[in-house]
Order: structure tokens, then C-alpha cells, then sequence
């Protein structure tokens, strides 16, 4: 790690101050993975329920129904990960102290 001009031989690099000055917000990070979980299974279990419906309804099989199930999961893991980053971006998980 590359040391700054001037800075004492003792003190710890700069990003190590910040982050000990933060405390974890545990009320919001518990509400945050409670509310991953709970759109999670919603999202894929319509994702694998519509794969299903789509398949049987079209008669397509069962291998055409086993890849519109992992098409549509894909599709839900997408939109998944983009909600979750969206809410890391709005929710405040660190404090200062």
C-alpha cells in the first residue's frame, strides 16, 4: 500500500479512519436482507411458475419447459440484483459515530 508524503510512519493508511469511525445500522441491514428474501422468492417462483404455465399451456414439453423456467429465473436474478443495489444505494447501512 502506497504511503502518503508526509504522513507519520505510525499512522494507518487513510481509508482505515473512515472506516472505523461508522457503526452498522443493524435495524436497516436486517430489514434490507428481509426484504431481499421475501421479493426473492416472489420473483422466482413466478419466474418458475410462468415457465411451467407457458409450457403447459403451449404443450411445448418438458425440456421446453425446464428452459423457460431457467430463461425466466435468469431474468429474475436480474432484476434482483439491480433492486438490491438500488437499495444499498438509498438505504444508509453505516452511521458515523
Amino acid at each position: 500500500m502506497a504511503r502518503v508524503e508526509g504522513a507519520s510512519p505510525g499512522a494507518p493508511p487513510q481509508g482505515i479512519e473512515s472506516m472505523a469511525a461508522r457503526r452498522t445500522n443493524w435495524q436497516t441491514l436486517i430489514m434490507v436482507i428481509s426484504l431481499g428474501i421475501l421479493i426473492a422468492v416472489q420473483l422466482f417462483g413466478v419466474a418458475l411458475a410462468s415457465g411451467w404455465a407457458l409450457a403447459g399451456l403451449f404443450e411445448l414439453g418438458h425440456v421446453v419447459g425446464y428452459v423457460l423456467m431457467a430463461l425466466f429465473s435468469v431474468f429474475a436474478g436480474y432484476g434482483m440484483l439491480n433492486l438490491m443495489r438500488r437499495v444499498l444505494k438509498v438505504e444508509h447501512i453505516t452511521n458515523r459515530r
